[in-house]
């Protein structure tokens, strides 16, 4: 299934280019990445307590297993989008005057059972997580704690995190905070519909939407978040006004479209992309409203009326809408939530202009040459290496640029013919369109470009293959969050 998600990836991709000279080490970017955030001392008067009062109602947290934060669990920040309010743009909580348990997660969105995320049907799922430090056993040596900030806020940075998972699979339960923690970050994870749940565009549900709109639920959702942020953080320890969104793979998709969206303008001062650039030219709502007409085509959804069809699809249970392997999650350009694609709005610098920080992995795409060629029993060979070039870059395999890239990429250069891909798919679909994103965002805004290139980084996704997996995609955010990427931890 997963695959199916990647693919869909695969197919909007620009053809490849050389790969870029950067050649960095990752562990000064990180410091710096977080450094990027801590742009705000903080008061030393924040209180400690697990018990919080914020203007969305008052929540009971606990303090991690370590001492040296807070934990505020499953805190729901938009209401149930389930019965008439699937496929509707997120609805703000009513403030609750009884006291809201907040040590426990809360449902993640549906999804199937991958190595990426753990199978659910709960479409209940709109909560956050917010990790702040404590104070009741001493600041552990970590913090910067000495005042405040030149426009005279009080509070912590806050780094508010986008998991990713192809924007069909992923939650937000999985990524220990505790070292963004102790350097003194308020850290928030998010949850947001993913799959046909969170970005099925259809003509009808365009039609009934007051906007003429449909498709873009799952940003949408992301936004209602950081508007959470904004009004509750300073409760938690956090500055509204200096928040950093930052994600990985379709995070780090998502904070570009947070960028470039104009009704994200005011939510956040700082961006960090994580190997996120893929899709800098998302489709339009037309070819959305097509795709998800094959969607209700497939579901036996197609009546004539569209409120008729709005009636069926509403009707659907979870299990089927997740059985349509065919359906491919992506932004489109509404009009609305996204004006324009994301490369045409960061080159006439009409996107929020906040310090980006963008990047990728120097073996980014091994994670699914070993997921979709290797695993499958299908290794690449001499033979079958010009279908891998075209299927990798999205053309037919008649096409001259499947010659052209064998060219630059011969594959008997490499050590394998898998590795020859995974350098291929890698410069063509994240190194050369972060580079190409960095060139553009430049001119407007401060830029940090990285590379991430640990070679001997862990692999917790996926078993042994018979190929390094090297720096490859999502294998970096351990060193960011120690326990990420364990869905049995979740």
């Amino acid at each position: 299934m997963f695959g199916a998600k990647v693919a869909s990836i695969q197919r909007l991709q620009e053809s490849a280019r050389p790969r870029p000279w950067l050649r960095g080490s990752f562990c000064p970017v990180l410091l710096l990445g977080v450094a990027f955030a801590l742009a705000a001392p903080v008061d030393r008067s924040l209180a400690a307590s697990t018990l919080v009062a914020a203007p969305d109602g008052t929540f009971q947290g606990k303090l991690d297993t370590t001492g040296t934060a807070r934990e505020f669990l499953g805190v729901r920040y938009a209401q149930p989008v389930t019965l008439n309010l699937r496929w509707k743009p997120p609805q703000p909580v009513t403030p609750s005057v009884v006291t809201q348990d907040a040590t426990h997660f809360g449902n993640h969105c549906p999804q199937g059972p991958t190595p990426f995320g753990n199978a659910t049907l709960t479409e209940d799922c709109l909560f956050l997580n917010v990790y702040t430090p404590d104070r009741s056993g001493g600041d552990h040596g970590f913090d910067r704690d000495d005042g405040h900030d030149s426009d005279g806020a009080e509070g912590r940075p806050v780094m508010v995190w986008i998991h990713g998972g192809a924007l069909a699979v992923g939650e937000s339960n999985e990524y220990d905070a505790t070292k963004l923690v102790q350097r003194g970050v308020v850290v928030v994870t998010i949850n947001y519909r993913l799959g046909a749940l969170g970005f099925l565009a259809h003509p009808a549900l365009t039609g009934e939407s007051p906007d003429r709109i449909s498709g873009n639920y799952g940003f949408q959702d992301q936004q209602a978040a950081l508007k959470w942020v904004r009004r509750n953080i300073r409760a938690f320890g956090g500055n509204p006004e200096k928040v950093t969104v930052f994600g990985e793979s379709a995070g780090g998709l998502s904070t570009f479209v947070n960028l470039v969206s104009p009704t994200a303008r005011g939510l956040f001062d700082r961006a960090i992309v994580e190997s996120g650039a893929y899709l800098l030219t998302p489709p339009t709502l037309a070819q959305a409203e097509a795709a998800g007409t094959n969607f209700a085509n497939a579901v036996q959804c197609n009546q004539p009326n569209p409120a008729d069809v709005l009636t069926c699809l509403r009707a659907l249970t979870v299990s089927t809408i997740l059985g349509v392997a065919s359906f491919s999650p992506a932004p489109n350009v509404d009009g609305k939530v996204l004006t324009q694609s994301v490369a045409p709005a960061l080159a006439s610098g009409q996107f929020n202009r906040v310090p980006l920080m963008n990047g990728s992995n120097h073996d980014e795409w091994n994670l699914f040459v070993a997921l979709d060629l290797d695993l499958t029993g299908h290794p690449v060979t001499a033979a079958t290496y010009p279908a891998a070039i075209a299927a990798t870059i999205g053309v037919p395999l008649t096409s001259p640029a499947v010659a052209l890239v064998q060219a630059q990429y011969p594959g008997g250069s490499f050590p394998t013919y898998d590795q020859a891909v995974g350098a291929l798919g890698t410069d063509a679909i994240f190194a050369c369109t972060a580079r190409f994103a960095d060139e553009l965002a430049s001119a407007f805004v401060r830029t940090f470009a990285y590379e991430f290139n640990d070679g001997n980084a862990p692999q917790n996704f996926l078993p042994a293959v018979s190929f390094p997996y090297g720096a490859s995609h999502a294998s970096e955010i351990q060193y960011i969050f120690p326990a990420a990427n364990r869905p049995d931890l979740a």
